[in-house]
């Protein structure tokens, strides 16, 4: 594919998605545990719906794959001075400076009843495992993951599909449907 693929990020779904895995867990969460728990929902929504859960995009760092909007909204929560979101009224850091908690409950309106699954699934199989453990995973059950060194560099959507190991069709199918979702988005914007 020619053009790199990305979806139009939503926070509220976003904050939705970490918000349950959180409360899966009931308690705080390392976030970059968090962040491959998401990345984990969001491959297999794109393979089971054709859509990630996060709509975030993606980009490879030294500890794995990570969602990149997701991270910059915990990186920002490490500034007293920056702009409220939708994911710091409902999501904040700890006294452990690794660690996410719940502030206030977004609910999961935006989430369809197979995406709840899907974070009950992955919390199910993954939530228990430390941060590290989850990054060596991704490093070597994902493809798409490269080893950026100290820096980052992006993932396509369309590497993510690729990993699948979708038919054709199936793949042809979820391109579709992140052009669908941005012209969308588009048009409200």
């Amino acid at each position: 594919m020619g053009l790199a693929m990305k979806l139009a990020f939503d926070e509220v779904k976003a904050t939705q998605a970490a918000a349950l895995f959180m409360k899966l867990a009931a308690g705080p969460l390392n976030y970059m545990a968090l962040i491959k728990l998401l990345y984990r929902a969001d491959r297999e929504a794109f393979r089971r719906c054709g859509l990630s859960v996060t709509t975030d995009n993606y980009v490879s760092m030294k500890h794995g794959p990570v969602t990149s909007n997701i991270y910059d909204r915990i990186k920002a929560s490490l500034n007293p001075n920056a702009h409220p979101t939708f994911w710091s009224v409902h999501i904040e850091r700890t006294a452990d400076p690794y660690a996410l908690a719940l502030r206030l409950d977004p609910g999961t309106s935006e989430l369809s009843r197979v995406e709840e699954k899907i974070i009950e699934e992955i919390f199910a199989a993954h939530g228990k495992k430390d941060q590290f453990a989850l990054a060596d995973e991704c490093h070597r059950d994902f493809p798409e993951w490269h080893d950026p060194g100290e820096s980052s560099s992006p993932i396509d959507i369309s590497d993510i599909i690729a990993a699948l190991d979708l038919s054709e069709d199936e793949a042809a199918h979820i391109e579709a449907l992140v052009e669908k979702q941005r012209a969308a988005v588009s048009l409200v914007a």
